[in-house]
């Protein structure tokens, strides 16, 4: 890496940092669309005419329905959304760290918490926001447990859709004698993630998509967890592949922060959320 980049990345990223922290307040329409109770899951929300569908938003491994969504929840609430997110895949005796149990289980966790939102919404269908896990587990959930009969989009930010290699060692596995074993029974999901895990071969062969649902892939290059980041990609009809450095070649955000706090990257979840109103995704989209 040149100088000059060792000083621009760590700049930007805290500019970033900055700008989601200080960002537009809830102002005129986008305060009077937002929830009377101030905050998500509320379940008294009625989709406005603009925003018809509610948004439940996934979290990825080890987070959980909260710290997972603390910056993209209220953004997408000041756009006029209802917003809602569960936890999944709790494992006994493990507080605040979610997302570790069998996917399979997670998917069915979230087939349940989207029939409550339904129901409470009085609406068809459901927009889905995940991130890291949380992007590749909605798809066991429309693939084999009819949730595409439910869903209208998916949107995956930093997802694990083929598996990762995390930087190589996975391949390192083999050389530590129960390290495999001790991976799937200690936290099943965390092995279910490794290229060509059984789980993966699954839900990947026949393809990639479902028909009727749209998928949107929001990645980073800079991804130090699902590597490679292409990996993230889904190939499929009704498929969109976003780079984040193709729309800012400064963001600087890693696996973490794209989910947690990279407005850039929340730009452009409502825009696939209502592609009928997006607008660029730009740099400038950090004060958005």
């Amino acid at each position: 890496m040149l100088p000059w980049k060792r000083v621009i990345r760590p700049l930007a990223a805290l500019l970033l940092a900055a700008a989601a922290l200080t960002g537009p307040t809830a102002t005129g329409a986008h305060a009077s669309a937002a929830p009377a109770g101030g905050g998500w899951n509320d379940y008294s929300c009625e989709p406005p005419a603009a925003h018809p569908r509610p948004v439940v938003l996934v979290h990825g491994t080890f987070g959980n329905s909260i710290d997972n969504w603390l910056g993209l929840a209220p953004y997408l609430q000041r756009r006029g959304y209802c917003v809602f997110s569960l936890d999944y895949g709790q494992l006994p005796g493990v507080p605040l760290f979610h997302g570790l149990g069998p996917i399979e289980k997670s998917a069915e966790q979230l087939d349940a918490f989207v029939d409550k939102v339904l129901a409470a919404t009085g609406t068809a269908e459901v927009d889905l926001v995940g991130h890291s896990q949380g992007g590749l587990m909605p798809r066991h959930y429309l693939k084999f447990l009819g949730g595409a009969d439910e869903v209208n989009a998916l949107v995956g930010i930093a997802p694990s859709n083929h598996g990762t290699t995390l930087g190589g060692l996975t391949r390192l596995l083999p050389y530590f004698p129960g390290a495999e074993h001790l991976l799937n029974e200690a936290t099943p999901a965390l092995a279910q993630q490794v290229v060509g895990s059984g789980f993966l071969t699954r839900l990947n062969e026949g393809g990639d998509t479902v028909p009727g649902v749209r998928y949107t892939v929001i990645a980073t290059q800079y991804d130090q967890v699902v590597t490679p980041y292409r990996s993230q990609y889904l190939n499929g009809p009704n498929v969109r592949n976003v780079l984040l450095q193709d729309l800012c070649p400064l963001d600087p955000s890693e696996h973490l922060a794209v989910g947690l706090l990279d407005r850039i990257a929340f730009h452009e979840v409502a825009n696939a959320l209502d592609p009928a109103r997006a607008t660029p995704t730009t740099c400038a989209s950090v004060v958005s």
